[in-house]
Formats: structure tokens, C-alpha cells, sequence
């Protein structure tokens, strides 16, 4: 009998390596007007970049770059001029996306740090009745960032 429960996915060869250790199976995916000035402002607020590939043809077309946030998870970004066609656009602004933090006192910090990258707030550090605390901005491309110590059930 198959079971749906969350434990069924936990260990499943989609989402381990060899070595049994976590990885990166879902990518919540940006694409930058300004792709320089988007991977300053995910760097300014604490990702890493893992691989960044330009455009041969024109060197401020991003065709690719991937993104690490520290203790897990990661985001893939790019041009949004690139491959555009009537059927698959590449909105700019368009994503809205939560990262977790190790402690309370981190979201105060990245939040701080987003500001000085040029965000604006849309909530202001607080914490929250479900546990943990949060912030929300959004990057000077529209994207909306939420940054928060609630890492969830799962």
C-alpha cells in the first residue's frame, strides 16, 4: 500500500545524494531586468553564487546563474530578455519567495542588509503569533522577499 504521508518523501533517491545528505530538488526561479543589480541584491542579503554563465553574445544577458542560501535551499536567476516567446515569458518582479534564518536576531539583520541593497519594506520585522519571526520586502526588480525564523512543520 502506498502511503502519501509526509515520511514517504523524506529519503527517497529524488532528493539525497550517495552520502545520504540533502539536496536542492526545488528551485523557486527569478528572472532580472538587471541581472548584475539582482545578483548584488541576493548576494547583499546572504546567498552565495554557486555558477553564473553569460552570454557569449552580449555580456549583460544572463543566461544562467544559481544561487545558495546559507543552511539550505538555493535559487536559479537570469535575464528576463533571454528566450522570451509569445507562449514562456520571463516576468520581472514576478516571484515571491521565503527564506528561513537560523535565529530571530538574523531577520532583523537581513533585513537591514536588504534594505541597504536597495529594497523597500513591505513588513517591517515582527514576530509572529505561529512562532518565530519575519520580514518582507521587495528587491528593486518587484520580487518579494520574505525572511523569517518559522522553518515549518516539515
Amino acid at each position: 500500500m502506498r502511503s502519501d504521508s509526509a515520511d514517504s518523501f523524506k529519503h527517497s533517491p529524488a532528493n539525497a545524494s550517495e552520502n545520504g545528505a540533502m539536496t536542492t530538488t526545488v528551485f523557486p526561479t527569478i528572472s532580472f531586468a538587471d541581472p548584475r543589480k539582482g545578483l548584488d541584491f541576493l548576494t547583499a542579503v546572504g546567498f552565495t553564487v554557486t555558477a553564473a554563465y553569460w552570454s557569449s553574445d552580449d555580456p549583460t544577458v544572463l543566461d544562467h546563474a544559481e544561487l545558495s542560501w546559507p543552511g539550505g535551499g538555493a535559487v536559479m536567476c537570469g535575464s528576463a530578455a533571454r528566450e522570451a516567446t509569445d507562449d514562456y515569458e520571463r516576468r520581472v518582479g514576478a516571484a515571491s519567495i521565503y527564506a528561513v534564518v537560523a535565529a530571530d536576531s538574523d531577520v532583523d539583520e537581513v533585513h537591514a542588509k536588504a534594505l541597504a541593497a536597495g529594497a523597500t519594506t513591505l513588513k517591517a520585522p515582527e514576530d509572529q503569533d505561529y512562532g518565530g519571526r519575519s520580514a518582507s520586502v521587495r528587491d528593486p526588480e518587484g520580487n518579494q522577499w520574505s525572511f523569517g525564523s518559522y522553518a515549518g512543520q516539515g
